[in-house]
């Protein structure tokens, strides 16, 4: 038999009873207070690595913020630089004829259309319509067969951006007949 089988399961190892067990001393009023101290200490270095992390996200969102609205109209410019490259060539032409310049002038027209609808910019042309003063502005009224506040004239045509009026449209609206 091993030495483990001949030790009697009533008899207790030393070290292992009550008797041999060392007293739980309170610790003393200057140790609870060391160790406040250095929980408290923890907890302050903690939140002050917390503030300077919020301090961080927030100057990197402010630097994000305004770096896009910087670069915000970047694509937007980029798809102009062929109208003015078309505006330029046509001016360069030195033996053009009206019907060339017309021409010139109805391309770069449909290269800006296409730049517009790209960016969502729609145009307002609200003839016939009713007076709306969110998209339109009146500069005036006119004696008018149409039915009151209708739109007889559009001196200048309005724009919107992404449903956002950018500019209203000028118009000229009919009076009610008296």
């Amino acid at each position: 038999m091993s030495e483990k089988e001949n030790t009697p399961q009533n008899e207790q190892q030393p070290g292992n009873t009550a008797e041999h067990a060392a007293p739980e001393v309170m610790p003393s009023m200057e140790e609870m207070l060391k160790q406040a101290e250095l929980n408290a200490q923890e907890h302050h270095d903690a939140w002050l690595r917390a503030k300077a992390e919020g301090e961080n996200i927030r100057r990197r969102a402010q630097e994000d913020i305004s770096k896009a609205q910087k670069f915000a109209v970047e694509r937007f410019s980029n798809e102009m630089l062929a109208v003015m490259d078309s505006l330029q060539a046509g001016l360069a032409v030195e033996t053009a004829s009206v019907e060339s310049f017309k021409s010139g002038m109805e391309l770069t027209l449909k290269q800006l259309s296409s730049v517009f609808e790209k960016f969502h910019i729609n145009e307002i042309n609200p003839l016939g319509e009713k007076f709306d003063a969110h998209k339109h502005q009146a500069i005036g009224m006119v004696e008018s067969d149409q039915e009151a506040n209708t739109v007889v004239t559009v001196m200048q045509r309005g724009y919107t951006l992404n449903e956002r009026v950018l500019r209203p449209a000028l118009v000229m609206v009919a009076k009610g007949k008296d």
